[in-house]
């Protein structure tokens, strides 16, 4: 079976709802079709059943069903196309994707334009490669959520959690509320990579300790998890402290280890990524290496608001739109944006030449600096700075310039007194 359409966006998520109905709005005459994997639509949002999300999209605080149902009715009339249960099993160069679906079998569908919104996984306990048995008890924070929230089944009922990630603090609070002995956080960083809203009221208000510098180093148990031995690690190295070790009985570990984006679809059409984010290098417009494939949300780069993903994902769903009727690649080249001095990544990492009108640029730092001021330079020039009580490795920042002042190469920095960037505690 062979179908053509105009856009096809991958992922049914927060995101790729967002960049379809943007598009949709930009080129109403466009066919469009939504492939997701899943039975329905929603992405992860559907087993996030805690408030907080829709503050700045929507005004109001939802949970992540009510926050996601919100896009799935503006679909209603709108003629996209939305397969369920379709597994996007290949994506070329020309925009050919091959699909399987439950209902149509393999498919091979041409787009004119395609925005990829895969979302991201989990990073598992084989890639932390932690000494110990193989028992029973050894989730993800994620799995346990789902297991938890759709599922209806209770994972443990004494848990330990390595890392401080927003699902594994969200979840403390969860398996805390249901019942659970959370005993401890442990985060091998001297901070956390998660929102500091979500250690406050997570942790915080039910009394969960988090410790810094910590790190699980075995896993004891046969059949199920008998406890772990929990180690204080050299802030320097990250390596355990000999004599620093402490065995935690439990019976279940939640690893909040890190997201990484779901980008083998984008490495197999040959799309360029960005090391540090694990997503496609972008520019402006959320276009990537290959001409007519966009990117945005979490495939993209880990955001820590859905809010963000989806004003990124509807600017990528109008890009898309724009590039079927007319808007092809620069010709006249494009300026870096490069990250250095306590940033990390920034997005996007390119800006057309010629671009016109304001430009956000997302990135994230290395560490917590206090006092801190973000500059933006264009060659050598500083094109704007701002201030910053403080700016943490768990919240994304954004800073807005003017496309017209780039006449070269960017830089975005930290810089605090003397040009230099002031790690809090230093």
């Amino acid at each position: 079976m062979r179908c053509d359409f105009d856009i096809a966006v991958i992922g049914g998520g927060p995101a790729g709802l967002a960049a379809a109905l943007e598009a949709k709005k930009t080129a109403p005459d466009a066919r469009i079709v939504v492939l997701e994997r899943d039975r329905e639509l929603g992405g992860i949002l559907q087993q996030c059943i805690h408030n907080g999300f829709g503050l700045h999209f929507f005004g109001e605080e939802l949970t992540g069903p009510e926050y996601v149902d919100r896009f799935v009715k503006r679909l209603e009339g709108t003629g996209i196309e939305v397969w369920t249960d379709a597994l996007v099993l290949s994506l070329s160069q020309d925009r050919h994707i091959g699909c399987v679906s439950a209902t149509r079998g393999l498919v091979t569908l041409t787009a004119g334009a395609v925005v990829l919104a895969m979302g991201c996984r989990e990073r598992p306990r084989g890639a932390l490669s932690i000494p110990g048995t193989r028992p029973a008890g050894v989730y993800t924070a994620g799995c346990a959520q789902r297991l938890n929230n759709i599922d209806g089944y209770l994972p443990g009922r004494h848990v330990v959690i390595l890392g401080s990630g927003d699902i594994g603090l969200i979840m403390a609070r969860r398996m805390t509320w249901e019942g659970a002995k959370v005993e401890l956080v442990a985060e091998i960083l001297p901070y956390s990579s998660g929102l500091n809203r979500n250690i406050v009221q997570c942790l915080e208000d039910n009394g969960i300790p988090l410790r810094f510098n910590h790190t699980v180093t075995r896993i004891h148990g046969k059949e199920r998890v008998e406890g772990v031995t929990v180690s204080e690690v050299d802030p320097a190295t990250r390596l355990p402290i000999p004599g620093t070790s402490e065995f935690v009985a439990c019976d279940t570990l939640l690893l909040s280890v890190g997201l990484i984006p779901e980008n083998e679809l984008s490495k197999g059409a040959g799309v360029e990524i960005d090391p540090v984010t694990g997503g496609a290098v972008v520019d402006e417009r959320r276009e990537t290496s290959v001409p007519g494939v966009f990117a945005c949300g979490n495939v993209l780069h880990v955001h820590d608001l859905v809010d963000n993903v989806s004003v990124e994902a509807m600017l990528a769903g109008a890009s898309a739109a724009a590039y079927i009727t007319g808007g092809g690649a620069s010709e006249a080249g494009y300026c870096s944006v490069v990250a250095k001095d306590g940033v990390r990544y920034t997005v996007p990492q390119k800006i057309r030449k010629g671009a016109v009108g304001k430009i956000d640029l997302y990135f994230r730092v290395d560490g917590v600096y206090r006092d801190a001021t973000v500059e933006v330079l264009s060659g050598d020039q500083v094109i704007l700075s701002r201030r910053r009580q403080i700016v943490t490795p768990g919240e994304m920042e954004k800073v807005t310039i003017d496309a017209e002042k780039l006449r070269a190469d960017a830089t975005v920095r930290l810089a605090g007194k003397g040009g230099a960037a002031c790690r809090a505690g230093n």
